[in-house]
């Protein structure tokens, strides 16, 4: 029997840090697992650091002196800060794309060029550093139109602006009054399309890829997909309306070139390549690249996902995915969000969660519920608490869609803090659209 892997899961410390850390307890090879950053889930599972995701030289230092034999880079700071460049520099064996890589993510302006050179489907754009001159361009465009702060904004740096006024304000509170910091010194002004969008996500190991189930996030925060953007508050796969024939198309006319252009450009993608799709009447097109899992997509994968997924992450990392069979559970998979009162706005903290015996505590795939902890920590007197805007995700699997969804939100009755707040529709479309 090989030693067993003393492993280091960088991320937000968010409900994907705790689903990844989830499966990969699972497997016979997982030894020790240490968190930058953790929750209340994670410290079930490991060792919860005092280290921030982005504080690379200290993670450094330490998967030294703890001779970690592997780390996973989740999130997209990290990575935008080179995490994983730095690593390779040191000799430390880490799975996550190169900084120049995940530049399809932390850069709007990079990702929407390289759809054009590579002749990509997406909505027609136009790329602005000069406030006066983005409002010029908006006062002349028709509406709805859609804004996004070119670096990284928590997922929302995404606005769909209605009116010119709502247009002239995102432009002002992006380019001028600096909401998300340096993010929004370059802004794409984006034509809005309309249609179902669906999650695309591909293990890569720079020349081979895998393809996932498609899977659908739900960003909206109230019912009815009304309010402002989130980081996402529920995910359903498979997606009982998406073929084969489109998923098949999908693939030939979205994933394969983009894995092909990455490699022409000298910047092989390995890791987790996740294109955000929508399904308009004139095909499939790209709203975005994330160059990690989703949140909560990852949390209704890892339920769905019967590989070791060590096995496919060692894969990954030393080009031999082609080698590799990656098998998933038939049936569904539902996460569904539960989250603080004003998310995603302002909220408060330190509320105090209830919740049913311990489906979660143990990293096994039998259980019928598995909860994964987003926004939670313990206080001073061990109670477990709120301590983000997305607090819990609820995650269950059923042979029909509708079954994972009547089990989840049954789950959910047993579940309780104050201002608790979540969708009573997630997936509620999905049941209606046919392939």
């Amino acid at each position: 029997m090989p030693a067993k892997l003393k492993i280091l899961i960088v991320g937000a410390g968010g409900g994907r840090e705790h689903a990844i850390g989830w499966k990969v307890a699972q497997s016979p090879r997982a030894g020790q697992l240490f968190f930058a950053r953790g929750n209340a889930g994670t410290a079930e599972l490991g060792t919860n650091l005092e280290i921030k995701e982005t504080e690379i030289t200290k993670l450094i230092e330490f998967a030294k002196k703890e001779k970690i034999d592997l780390t996973l880079a989740l999130s997209d700071d990290p990575m935008a800060l080179g995490i994983v460049d730095q690593f390779q520099k040191e000799n430390l064996r880490i799975w996550g794309p190169s900084q120049k890589a995940s530049e399809l993510e932390w850069s709007k302006t990079f990702s929407k060029e390289f759809m054009c050179q590579n002749n990509l489907p997406t909505a027609k754009f136009e790329v602005f550093s000069d406030y006066q001159k983005a409002k010029e361009y908006v006062n002349k465009q028709s509406m709805p139109i859609v804004i996004k702060a070119d670096g990284l904004a928590l997922g929302k740096g995404v606005v769909i602006c209605q009116t010119e006024a709502d247009a002239e304000k995102t432009l002002e509170d992006f380019m001028i009054k600096k909401i998300f910091g340096e993010s929004g010194n370059k802004v794409v002004i984006e034509e809005f399309m309309t249609g179902p969008e669906i999650s695309i996500h591909v293990f890569s190991d720079g020349k081979n890829y895998k393809i996932f189930p498609v899977s659908q996030d739900h960003k909206r925060i109230f019912d009815g997909d009304k309010g402002p953007n989130t980081g996402g508050i529920g995910a359903i796969a498979p997606l009982p309306f998406v073929s084969d024939k489109l998923l098949k198309e999908i693939e030939e006319n979205i994933v394969t070139p983009a894995i092909r252009g990455l490699v022409e450009d000298g910047i092989p993608f390995t890791g987790i390549l996740y294109p955000g799709l929508m399904l308009t009447k004139d095909g499939p097109k790209l709203l975005e690249f994330n160059a990690r899992f989703g949140d909560p997509e990852a949390q209704v994968y890892v339920r769905l996902l019967e590989t070791d997924i060590l096995d496919i992450i060692e894969a990954s990392i030393d080009g031999k995915l082609d080698e590799i069979e990656i098998k998933w559970k038939s049936g569904f998979a539902c996460n569904i969000v539960l989250c603080s009162k004003g998310y995603p706005g302002n909220y408060e903290k330190g509320k105090v969660i209830t919740l049913p015996p311990r489906p979660e505590a143990t990293p096994q795939e039998g259980n019928e519920i598995v909860i994964f902890h987003a926004g939670t920590k313990r206080n001073d007197k061990n109670n477990l608490v709120t301590n983000g805007g997305r607090v819990l995700g609820v995650s269950a699997v059923g042979n029909t869609l509708q079954e994972a969804l009547d089990k989840t939100y049954k789950a959910i009755e047993k579940i309780s803090f104050e201002g608790m707040q979540y969708r009573k529709d997630i997936g509620k479309k999905a049941l209606t659209l046919s392939p």
